[in-house]
């Protein structure tokens, strides 16, 4: 298996950069193929912009999705976009590795999906969901936040985790077609001890070992809506 990591701490001594250093291992002690963006080791640039693009299909007005789609097929792409691509060509798992920011991911990695996931590879038309560009591929999120476990539920002074997570893992990840695993989460990180971070990290590695046993969540399937995008009638 190949995998994709996308990391985002600033932090190389972090604990969430211990996560992605052990999920590198893990997988390459397993067999596997790994390749890693350090998106701040990379100074990657986060920004979505008309720099993106080489030549410009509408030189007096930028829509980005369209920029996207029409320099893609010609390959007038900036190049750090396309590297990306490629590592994304060639992955069966794309991980995103992060801390928590505010109920989301951290701008670098947030601006690594929006100049990444271009229109025209990754989705496009009715290339969505079930039948996005990414098609075949699995993704995961594995992260690291300072809430405690019993903060996020129904009910709870977080309310629940998934619905948190709705933006990247139906909007981001379903929706250019990744079967979506179960994120890992590195709890209240901060502030446990050294030996519960090795805990931690253990608990890691044998999620990873045991990715196949591991069911997927559900997103839509063009196959339950018509052509207009409505729900079919169930008889």
């Amino acid at each position: 298996m190949k995998i994709f990591i996308v990391h985002a701490h600033p932090e190389p001594q972090s604990f969430c950069s211990a996560m992605k250093d052990t999920a590198a291992e893990t997988f390459q002690h397993l067999g596997h193929e790994v390749q890693v963006s350090d998106l701040h080791q990379m100074k990657w640039n986060p920004v979505a912009s008309g720099n993106d693009f080489g030549v410009r299909s509408q030189p007096d007005y930028l829509v980005y999705a369209l920029e996207q789609r029409e320099s893609y097929k010609s390959g007038q792409l900036s190049p750090d976009i396309q590297a990306e691509i490629e590592k994304l060509k060639w992955c069966d798992l794309l991980i995103f590795n992060f801390p928590m920011y505010w109920f989301s991911v951290p701008a670098i990695l947030k601006g690594w999906i929006d100049r990444v996931f271009v229109s025209g590879f990754c989705y496009g038309g009715k290339r969505f969901y079930d039948q996005g560009g990414l098609k075949g591929k699995k993704g995961l999120l594995a992260f690291t936040l300072g809430g405690r476990e019993h903060m996020f539920g129904e009910d709870k002074i977080h309310g629940e985790m998934q619905t948190m997570l709705r933006p990247l893992l139906r909007g981001s990840m379903a929706y250019v077609g990744l079967t979506v695993l179960p994120p890992f989460i590195g709890w209240h990180v901060p502030y446990i001890s050294n030996e519960d971070r090795q805990t931690l990290l253990k608990e890691y590695r044998e999620y990873l070992t045991n990715l196949d046993q591991l069911d997927p969540l559900s997103f839509p399937s063009l196959d339950d809506f018509d052509e207009k995008m409505m729900p079919k009638i169930q008889r």
